[in-house]
């Protein structure tokens, strides 16, 4: 049953929207910044956070355990040797949203998703 189940389809199916969050999530670690819209920034964020997390151990069944969630192995390699270093001692929160306005063409509410 799908009961209070509320997670963002972004009105897409199942398969592009994982490609798209994956794409995006890679996007951000690898950048550290990336300008989207609020309802994919506010999608994003938690795998984000959970790839951190995985990261933090830096053993090689998390560097595993990444390579099934990201597409490249750049991105891997960047969130285990550089990422997850920087946040060993912090606990969580590791992104931040800031507003930077409106698209011009449809006016949805482009905001900017980095890490911390």
């Amino acid at each position: 049953m799908r009961h209070r189940k509320n997670t963002p389809t972004l009105d897409r199916k199942k398969g592009p929207r994982a490609s798209l969050l994956r794409n995006l999530t890679m996007s951000v670690l690898l950048y550290e910044k990336v300008k989207t819209t609020r309802a994919k920034a506010r999608a994003v964020r938690p795998l984000v956070e959970r790839a951190i997390t995985i990261a933090k151990a830096g053993t090689l069944a998390d560097r595993r355990r990444l390579t099934g969630i990201l597409y490249h192995p750049k991105a891997v390699k960047k969130i285990v040797e550089v990422l997850g270093p920087r946040y060993k001692e912090r606990t969580g929160g590791y992104t931040r949203t800031t507003a930077l306005g409106q698209r011009q063409g449809d006016g949805a509410e482009i905001v900017q998703i980095e890490l911390v």
